[in-house]
C-alpha cells in the first residue's frame, strides 16, 4: 500500500452475505459480522435475519484505525436470540487477512470467501474506502469488547456442539451439554438470560434424543415451555421459542407411536407461528416446509375423524394452516367438514351442518375431475345436503345430493374399494326422494341398488348390518305404499339379520331396534297377532334405553313407540295405550335435537289422531304445530324460501282453521280466535316482527331498543327476497341469517325479562286482539274439515259464535268453484243482461253464511245499520265475494229485501293484527300528497294497452282536492323505479294498469310498467310508515294463491304491509272501461262534505266505496261492482 497508514482510517462497509449456513444446523434468530484485531473484537455489526436463501444483506459500516495492526480477522457469527444476546453465538466463518488485501481492490464491492460449512464456502460483500479525515468515527471501538465467564461458558458450548453435530462423537455432546448447564446454573430465575440457557441447553439435548444419545424427551420438553414462557407474545424471541418447542413434540410424536395429542399441540403452536415469520425467511421456509408445519397438516389430516368440541377445533386450526393454494387444503376441508356432519348428528345443531356444507362446496371445488380424491368429496358433500334435507325439507338439497352421488358412483365403478358405500348412499337418497315425491321408479332403483350393495357386502363385512338394514326399510316403504305383502317378511326378516350383527353396545343397534319395531308394528296391523305389537313395543323401549337424552334418534324412537300404543290401541281399545301413544307424541314433537320439519309432521299427526280419537290433548297439539312451524319459518333466509317451506307441508295449510275449530268445540272461543290469529299469516307476521314500534321498549331500555333495532334492520337486510341460484353463496346467506336470528332471539329473549315486556312479540291474547274491534266487530269465518262457523269479536265482552248448519268444507269448495266458474261467464256478457247464476250463488252466501252472521250483530250484540264491521275469512272463504252477500228477494208487500251493504259498511282484514297495527301507525300523519300511477302501455309482453287508462288518471286528478297535492306519473316515466319512487314518496296512490297474480309464485305478483314489473317482492322491501290509502285499479290485486290461501299473499297486503292503513283492491278481472264509474263515484264520495282547506281521511274509504257501488248499479254489471273490496281502517 503505497504512503503511511500512521494516523489513517478506512471505512469497511458490510454490503451482504450468502451461503450462509450455520454448522451446527441450528436455526440462527440472526447473523452478524465481527472485526477482530490482535485476537481483540473491536466491532460488531448490526444483526441481519436470514432469508429463505440463506443470504442476508447488511449495508453496515465501521471506520476502523490502521495504526493498531496490519492484520484483522473477519467472523461470521450466528446468534441464537434477538433481544439480548447470550455470548458471541456459533461461528459459521473466520478470515484471517490484512488492511493491504483489502485496499487493493480500490472503491469497489468485492466478495471475500470463508472456509466450507456443510458443503458451501460462506462469502461476504465488502466495501473499504480509505479516510484521509476521519471527523466522523461513528462505529470505531478502540477498546477490545469485554467477555464476561457466562458468555465465554456459551461460546464455549456452540463450539463444542457445533463439532458433535460433525463428528457425531457423543463426548463431544456431553462437553457442549456441560458448558450449557453450568451457564443456566449461572442464571437463576429473573436473570435475563434465563431463556436462552434454557434453550440452549435444551436444543442440546434434543439433538441427543434425536441420535439416541440422550432419552429424557419429558424434561427436554419441560425446558423448551419454560423458554417459552419467558418470552411471550410480542417478545423479539417468542417465535424461534415456538418452534424449539414444535420441533421436540414433533420428534416425540414420531417416536412414541404417533400420539395424537402431540401432533394435535403442534397443530396449534403451528398456527401461533406461521403469522409471526415473515414471507422469505429462512425461519418461515422451515417451519413452513416438510419437516415442519407441512408435516403437522398431513399428520393432522390423517388423523381419525373426531367430531368433539376439541376435534373441531383441531380440524379450524389445520384448515387456517392451509391457505388458498396448499395442496393440503382440500383435505382439510374435507375433514372439517365431516367432522361437523357428524358433530350435527350427535348435536343436532343446524349451523354445524350448514358450515359442513360450505367446506363441502369448496373442497370439490379445488378438487377437479380426474383428481384422487374428488368422488370422496363428492359422497361427504351428498351426505350432508341430505342430511340438510331431512331436517329442512328443502326438495334442491335432496336433489343435488342424488346428483353428487351419481357422480361419486360412477368414479367408484365394481372394483372400486367405496362402491358398495355409494350404491347404499344413492339407495338411500332415492328411498327418501320416493317417500316425498312417491315416483316408483325411484324405490325400485333403491332396491337394485341396495341389493347390489348386499352382494358387496357379504358375511364378515364390517359393513353388513348398514346394507341388511337399509333394504329392509327400502323394501318396507314399498310395501306401505304399494301393498307388496312379500316385501313386509322379507323386511323383517333382514332387520333381524341387521340386529344380530349390533350386540349391545354397538353404535348402531337403536336403529336396528326401532326398524325392526317399526316393520313388526306394520305386520301387527295386517295379522292382529299380540306377540308381534309386543316385540314391537318392546324393541322401541330398548332403543330409548341405549340412547343419550339429547340424541337426534331418540325422536324416531318415540315417533315407532307412539305409533305402536296407537296401533294396539285401535285393535284392543285400552285408553292407557292412547294415553302412552299421546305422551310419545308429544316427547318427540318437544325433542330439541331433531330437525323441525320432522318434529312439525309428528305434532301434525298427533292433533289428527287426538281428533279421530277425541282426545283432550288436541288443543295442545295445534299449539305445539303452531309454535313449531313459525320456528321453522324464522330460520329460512328468504321471502320466497317461507313460503316455500310452509306450502311444502300440505297438511299444515288448514292448521289455523282446524285448530280454531277444535277450540270452538270446546266452546273456548277466546282460544279460538288466539289460534286462528297465530296461525293465519305468518308470513306477514314474521316481517312484521322486524318493523314493530319501539317507543315502549325505548323509554324503558334505550339501549335494548337500539340493539334490537339495529339487528332488525340486519336480519331484514339479510333476508333476502329471492332465491340465490349460486348453492355456495346461498349457503353462505343463510349461515349469516342464522346467526343473525340467534342474536335477535336472544335480545328478543333479554326484553322479555323486562318487567312489563314478557310478552314482547309473542302471539297476542285475546284481550290484545280485541283491540281489532275498537270501531267494528270484527268477522273470523273459519272453514275446517272439522266444521264450518265464524266467530265474531265485539268491540266489548266476549266472542260469539255463529254456527253454519248446511255449510261443509266441501260445500264451500263447491261456491268457490262456481263463483270462479261464473265469473268467467259473466265477463263475456253485454252489460245489461242479468247475471241470474251469480245472483243465485250470492243468495246462497246470504241465506247460509252472512244472514245468520248479521241476526247476531243486530239481535244479540245491538249493532247499528251503517255501522262499520270487517270481514277475516280464512282458508276457502278467502275465495268467496262474502261482502257482495244477497238475498235478490223481494218482501210481500213488494220491497226488496236488503243485502250486507244496505245494512253494513264491510271491510276485510288479513288477520286482526294487520288491522291493529294500520290504527297504531295512524297516530303518525303527515302533510298529505297525492299520486297517480299509470301505465296504458307496458313493455316487455306484459300486457295489451290499457285504453282508458290516461282518462282515469286525469278524471282523479280532477277530483282530489288541492291539499293533497295531486300529481301524476304516466307513460315512459311509469317505471318500476320511478313507481316505487312515488310510492315511498306520498301518503295517497291511485294506481291504474295491468295488475298479475301469479299462482305459482304470488310473491312474484305484479304491476305492469313501462319497462319491468313492479313485484309484490319490490313493495315489501320498502318501509313507507307515513303512507294512508292506496287504490289498486287493476286485476287480481286482492286475492291470494291456491296453495296458502291463510297466507294472504297478495299486491293488496303487501302495500298495507309497506305502511298503507286503508287499500281497495280487487278480487278478479277489471274491465277498465266500466271501472272508471266506479272510480269516479268512488272520489266523489271521498270529497263529499270537505270545505276549502280540508284534507281528505282514509278512514271513509269503506263508506265511499260502498256509496259508489251502490250509485253504478245501472251503469256497471255486477261482476264489475263486486270486484271491488276494502281492506284495513
Amino acid at each position: 500500500m503505497p504512503g503511511t497508514s500512521e494516523g489513517r482510517y478506512i471505512r469497511l462497509e458490510v454490503i451482504s452475505g450468502k451461503h450462509l449456513k450455520v454448522p451446527s444446523e441450528r436455526i440462527p434468530a440472526c447473523i452478524y459480522v465481527s472485526i477482530k484485531i490482535e485476537s481483540a473484537r473491536c466491532w460488531k455489526s448490526a444483526i441481519g435475519v436470514l432469508s429463505s436463501d440463506e443470504s442476508i444483506t447488511w449495508r453496515d459500516t465501521a471506520n476502523l484505525s490502521l495504526d493498531a495492526s496490519p492484520t484483522l480477522s473477519v467472523e461470521i457469527r450466528a446468534s441464537f436470540e434477538v433481544d439480548q444476546m447470550l455470548g458471541n453465538g456459533e461461528l459459521v466463518g473466520e478470515l484471517e487477512t490484512s488492511w493491504d488485501m483489502l485496499l487493493d481492490h480500490g472503491d469497489e464491492p468485492f466478495d471475500i470467501s470463508f472456509p466450507s460449512v456443510r458443503g458451501v464456502h460462506p462469502s461476504l460483500t465488502l466495501r473499504v474506502t480509505v479516510l484521509h479525515n476521519c471527523d466522523n468515527q461513528d462505529g470505531v471501538l478502540l477498546e477490545s469488547i469485554a467477555e464476561c465467564q457466562v458468555a465465554q461458558d456459551t461460546d464455549a458450548g456452540h463450539e463444542r456442539f457445533a463439532t458433535y453435530v460433525t463428528s457425531k462423537k457423543a463426548s463431544h455432546l456431553s462437553d457442549a451439554v456441560k458448558h450449557f448447564q453450568l451457564v443456566l446454573n449461572q442464571c437463576p430465575i429473573g436473570h435475563p438470560h434465563q431463556a436462552a440457557a434454557l434453550t440452549n441447553l435444551a436444543w442440546t439435548r434434543l439433538e441427543g434424543c434425536t441420535q439416541n444419545d440422550f432419552q429424557d424427551i419429558d424434561s427436554i420438553t419441560s425446558l423448551f415451555r419454560e423458554a417459552l414462557a419467558l418470552r411471550p407474545q410480542g417478545h423479539p424471541d417468542h417465535p424461534l421459542s415456538i418452534y424449539h418447542l414444535l420441533k421436540a413434540l414433533i420428534w416425540r410424536y414420531r417416536k412414541e407411536n404417533f400420539t395424537a395429542v402431540y401432533i394435535q399441540e403442534c397443530a396449534q403452536l403451528s398456527c401461533k407461528l406461521l403469522p409471526l415469520c415473515p414471507e422469505g425467511t429462512y425461519l418461515r421456509s422451515i417451519v413452513a416446509g416438510a419437516n415442519g408445519v407441512d408435516y403437522v397438516i398431513g399428520q393432522c389430516n390423517n388423523l381419525p375423524i373426531d367430531a368433539s368440541d376439541g376435534g373441531i377445533h383441531l380440524c379450524r386450526v389445520v384448515l387456517e394452516l392451509c391457505p388458498l393454494g396448499n395442496e393440503h387444503r382440500p383435505k382439510a376441508l374435507y375433514k372439517l367438514s365431516r367432522a361437523l356432519s357428524t358433530h350435527f348428528e350427535q348435536r343436532g345443531t343446524i349451523d354445524d351442518l350448514a358450515e359442513s356444507i360450505q367446506h363441502g362446496r369448496e373442497a370439490i371445488s379445488l378438487c377437479p375431475v380426474g383428481h384422487s380424491e374428488r368422488e370422496t368429496y363428492l359422497n361427504n358433500l351428498a351426505y350432508s345436503l341430505q342430511s340438510r334435507f331431512d331436517h329442512q325439507g328443502s326438495s334442491d338439497d335432496l336433489d343435488e345430493a342424488i346428483s353428487l352421488y351419481e357422480g361419486a358412483l360412477r368414479l367408484r365403478p365394481v372394483g372400486h374399494t367405496f362402491c358398495d358405500f355409494s350404491l347404499d348412499n344413492l339407495g338411500d337418497a332415492l328411498h327418501t326422494r320416493f317417500n316425498q315425491r312417491g315416483d316408483v321408479n325411484d324405490i325400485i332403483r333403491s332396491i337394485s341398488l341396495r341389493r347390489e350393495a348386499l352382494t358387496l357386502r357379504p358375511p364378515g363385512n364390517p359393513y353388513r348390518d348398514y346394507t341388511l338394514n337399509n333394504l329392509a326399510g327400502t323394501l318396507q316403504t314399498r310395501y306401505e305404499k304399494l301393498d307388496t305383502s312379500e316385501d313386509l317378511d322379507e323386511a323383517i326378516d333382514l332387520y333381524r339379520d341387521s340386529l344380530q350383527l349390533r350386540p349391545h353396545g354397538h353404535p348402531r343397534r337403536h336403529t336396528g331396534l326401532f326398524n325392526l319395531s317399526s316393520a313388526l308394528r306394520s305386520r301387527f296391523t295386517q295379522t292382529r297377532k299380540n306377540e308381534d305389537i309386543e316385540e314391537a313395543i318392546r324393541l322401541c323401549q330398548e332403543s330409548l334405553e341405549a340412547l343419550p337424552s339429547l340424541h337426534p334418534s331418540r325422536y324416531f324412537s318415540y315417533g315407532w313407540l307412539q305409533q305402536a300404543y296407537l296401533s294396539r290401541y285401535r285393535v284392543q281399545h285400552n285408553s292407557a295405550d292412547l294415553s302412552l301413544a299421546v305422551e310419545n307424541f308429544r316427547l318427540a314433537s318437544q325433542h330439541p335435537t331433531q330437525g323441525l320439519p320432522a318434529r312439525i309432521g309428528g305434532a301434525i299427526e298427533w292433533a289428527r289422531q287426538a281428533e279421530v280419537y277425541q282426545h283432550d290433548s288436541a288443543l295442545e297439539a295445534y299449539q305445539t304445530c303452531l309454535e313449531l312451524l313459525d320456528n321453522y319459518l324464522m330460520t329460512r333466509s328468504t321471502i320466497i324460501s317461507r313460503r316455500e317451506a310452509a306450502a311444502a307441508f300440505r297438511s299444515a295449510q288448514s292448521l289455523p282453521v282446524d285448530a280454531a275449530s277444535c277450540a270452538i268445540h270446546g266452546d273456548d272461543l277466546r282460544h279460538a280466535v288466539e289460534l286462528v290469529e297465530q296461525g293465519r299469516g305468518q308470513q306477514w307476521s314474521l316481517a312484521s316482527r322486524l318493523r314493530t314500534p319501539l317507543e315502549d321498549l325505548q323509554f324503558t331500555s334505550p339501549k335494548l331498543a337500539r340493539k334490537l333495532s339495529e339487528l332488525s334492520r340486519s336480519l331484514s337486510d339479510a333476508q333476502g327476497s329471492a332465491i340465490s341460484t349460486d348453492r355456495v353463496a346461498a349457503d353462505r346467506a343463510a349461515i349469516q341469517y342464522r346467526r343473525l336470528t340467534e342474536k335477535w332471539r336472544a335480545a328478543v329473549a333479554e326484553i322479555r325479562n323486562l318487567q312489563g315486556f314478557s310478552r314482547f312479540l309473542l302471539p297476542p291474547p285475546h284481550k290484545d286482539l280485541q283491540a281489532a274491534a275498537r270501531h267494528g266487530p270484527v268477522i273470523i269465518l273459519i272453514a275446517s274439515q272439522h266444521s264450518c262457523s265464524a266467530v265474531i269479536v265485539p268491540t266489548s265482552g266476549e266472542p260469539h259464535h255463529v254456527g253454519f248448519s248446511r255449510v261443509t268444507l266441501t260445500h264451500l269448495e263447491k261456491l268457490k268453484n262456481d263463483f270462479t266458474r261464473e265469473i268467467r261467464h259473466a265477463s263475456f256478457m253485454r252489460p245489461e243482461e242479468t247475471r241470474k247464476e251469480l245472483q243465485v250463488l250470492l243468495r246462497t252466501v246470504w241465506d247460509e253464511i252472512m244472514l245468520p252472521i248479521v241476526i247476531v250483530l243486530q239481535r244479540d250484540l245491538r249493532v247499528k245499520s251503517g255501522s262499520r264491521i270487517w270481514l277475516c275469512p280464512t282458508a276457502t272463504f278467502t275465495s268467496i265475494p262474502l261482502h257482495a252477500a244477497h238475498p235478490f228477494r223481494t218482501k210481500a208487500d213488494g220491497r226488496r229485501e236488503l243485502c250486507l251493504e244496505d245494512v253494513y259498511i264491510c271491510s276485510y282484514t288479513p288477520t286482526l293484527s294487520a288491522l291493529i297495527r294500520s290504527r297504531q301507525m295512524m297516530k303518525k300523519r303527515v302533510t298529505p300528497s297525492f299520486v297517480a300511477i299509470g301505465q296504458s302501455s307496458p313493455g316487455g309482453g306484459q300486457g295489451e294497452a290499457l285504453l282508458t287508462v290516461d282518462s282515469e288518471l286525469e278524471l282523479v286528478r280532477k277530483l282530489v282536492p288541492a291539499t293533497a297535492n295531486p300529481t301524476t306519473l304516466s307513460g315512459d316515466d311509469a317505471t318500476r323505479a320511478g313507481a316505487l319512487n312515488v310510492l315511498q314518496r306520498n301518503t295517497w296512490v291511485h294506481l291504474a294498469c295491468h295488475g298479475k297474480q301469479d299462482r305459482e309464485q304470488p310473491y312474484y305478483s305484479c304491476f305492469a310498467m313501462r319497462d319491468r314489473p313492479l313485484t309484490l317482492l319490490d313493495i315489501m322491501e320498502k318501509d313507507i310508515p307515513h303512507a294512508e290509502f292506496a287504490f289498486l285499479s287493476a286485476c287480481h290485486t286482492a286475492v291470494g294463491d291456491e296453495k296458502t290461501p291463510d297466507e294472504v299473499i297478495h299486491l293488496a297486503a303487501g302495500l298495507q304491509f309497506s305502511g298503507f292503513k286503508s287499500v281497495i283492491g280487487t278480487l278478479w278481472v277489471v274491465d277498465d272501461a266500466v271501472a272508471k264509474h266506479v272510480v269516479e263515484a268512488f272520489y266523489k264520495n271521498m270529497v263529499k262534505g270537505l270545505e276549502d282547506g280540508d284534507e281528505m281521511d282514509c278512514t271513509k274509504a269503506a263508506w265511499a266505496l260502498n256509496r259508489a257501488t251502490c250509485a253504478v248499479k245501472t251503469k256497471v254489471p255486477l261482476e264489475q261492482r263486486m270486484v271491488f273490496i276494502h281492506i284495513g281502517v
